[in-house]
């Protein structure tokens, strides 16, 4: 019998949404969104990363739904948010897609602390010229993730010289080779690639169901956008109070992303290094992601509106045991 996508119990399953919607996004693809949380409720909307979906942020709904409004998205291809064609797939269309997302789910005039995770924060940077996101962002929240030289930095492949590792894991992002069973030996490979060496048994199994779900030409197509990937330039222009937060032993976006992030932000509210962490940090430690999106809540969005002008806010930098 074929394991479902995902868990079904116990803190990696998905909670059951409030509601459920589609979204369309401007090409007129489909996206695939829930709502979970009391309505009216401070909002925090949550982008996913490549080869996952929403319930990849199960831990991390259910800590935040008592008290927000959250909302979590399928990317174009991932989870139940349908297939399309290979020229729809940019950086460009990410952003279109959480443009849309914004839009299609918050009330209007109504503003929300957004968080992405891996290909999710860089669908937050592709998107930080749009005026719908700098209306509707009282917040940001950049975590395991990159804005450029994925494949030279990344520590999947340890070879020694940067050409070495970007021809590696250009082969490792564009592989279209069906992942097959969750088994033992496909758990130890994504635990080795993904995550932290005290990674639990309940967190592997919950981030191979999800990965290995993943179509492979929708993995493939969305790695080669990740080779080319380059957003620096929006990073710098991301003019909303941001967060960073990354896990030291990350092979697939290395502490150096989130340090050279934290640098260039204009905004940088903290970086969070999380000690012996992998890639996959909201299922890791989902007590430190939430953590760190409610005190970007309290302080951004809940604050008294005349501590929320257009003043930057203070650069600071910490780190969590």
């Amino acid at each position: 019998m074929k394991r479902p996508a995902h868990l079904t119990q116990g803190r990696y399953a998905p909670p059951v949404p409030r509601r459920t919607l589609d979204v369309t996004s401007a090409d007129g693809s489909r996206l695939y969104a829930e709502v979970h949380g009391p309505e009216g409720a401070p909002a925090v909307v949550l982008s996913h990363g490549w080869t996952c979906s929403t319930a990849f942020w199960a831990p991390v709904v259910r800590d935040l739904a008592d008290t927000h409004q959250v909302v979590v998205y399928d990317q174009r291809g991932h989870g139940r948010s349908p297939a399309v064609p290979p020229a729809a797939h940019s950086t460009r269309a990410l952003a279109d897609d959480l443009v849309a997302v914004l839009e299609q789910t918050l009330a209007p005039g109504e503003r929300a602390v957004i968080g992405g995770h891996s290909m999710g924060g860089m669908t937050i940077m592709a998107a930080a010229e749009r005026p719908e996101l700098r209306a509707r962002a009282a917040a940001a929240l950049l975590c395991s993730t990159g804005s450029a030289d994925l494949a030279s930095e990344a520590r999947v492949f340890p070879l020694p010289t940067p050409g070495g590792r970007r021809h590696a894991h250009r082969l490792l992002l564009g592989s279209r080779a069906p992942l097959g069973p969750v088994s033992p030996p496909a758990k130890w490979a994504l635990r080795y690639a993904t995550m932290g060496a005290g990674a639990s048994a309940e967190q592997i199994e919950a981030c191979a169901r999800i990965v290995h779900a993943c179509p492979p030409d929708v993995r493939r197509r969305w790695g080669h956008v990740l080779y080319e990937l380059q957003l620096t330039g929006g990073v710098s222009r991301l003019e909303v109070p941001t967060a960073v937060l990354a896990g030291t032993a990350d092979r697939l976006t290395p502490v150096v992303h989130a340090r050279r992030l934290a640098s260039v932000l204009p905004q940088c509210t903290g970086l969070t290094e999380l000690p012996g962490l992998g890639h996959m940090t909201p299922i890791e430690d989902p007590d430190a992601v939430a953590g760190c999106l409610r005190d970007l809540v309290r302080d951004h969005l809940t604050a008294a509106p005349a501590s929320r002008g257009g003043r930057p806010a203070r650069q600071k930098k910490e780190k969590t045991a």
